[in-house]
């Protein structure tokens, strides 16, 4: 699956999923100030074998803010919202984001799933290298990613 992703102006970048054998589909991303939302999911699901919103559009979801999925999808969920957290306000201990991502986890009524202090850190470089792309893109271009 490939994703692309589009530096547009305004208050939405835009992400295209090409799927072999479905058509295309483009989705507004919000702009956030950081890399797109759905880019720290590929991040996060090409770095760690968790099933997250990707995978489940890979498998042949539709691509929409309204999937939805059980406990480990979710749970990777509150992982991109933690990442993401730290990408706005700056890096904390890797346990500390973890305690967060547990507790946030918790507080939404499923388990989170087994992240390690070294898969912190290989998100975290995976989460470097894509800004320095992403900053790279000028408006109108693309940055291309295989899922």
């Amino acid at each position: 699956m490939k994703l692309i992703f589009t530096k547009r102006g305004g208050k939405y970048d835009d992400l295209a999923i090409e799927r072999e054998g479905r058509l295309t589909e483009t989705i507004k991303c919000p702009k956030q100030g950081i890399i797109p939302h759905d880019m720290i999911h590929y991040a996060i699901e090409s770095t760690l074998a968790h099933r997250g919103f990707l995978t489940m559009v890979a498998e042949g979801e539709a691509a929409s803010f309204t999937t939805t999925g059980g406990d480990a999808e979710e749970a990777v969920e509150r992982l991109v919202e933690n990442f993401q957290a730290e990408m706005w306000g700056g890096r904390v201990p890797a346990e500390e984001l973890l305690a967060s991502y547990e507790l946030a986890c918790d507080a939404r009524g499923h388990p989170a799933a087994p992240v390690s202090v070294a898969d912190v850190e290989a998100i975290r470089a995976r989460l470097d290298d894509l800004s320095e792309k992403w900053a790279a893109v000028p408006l109108n271009g693309s940055f291309t990613v295989e899922l």
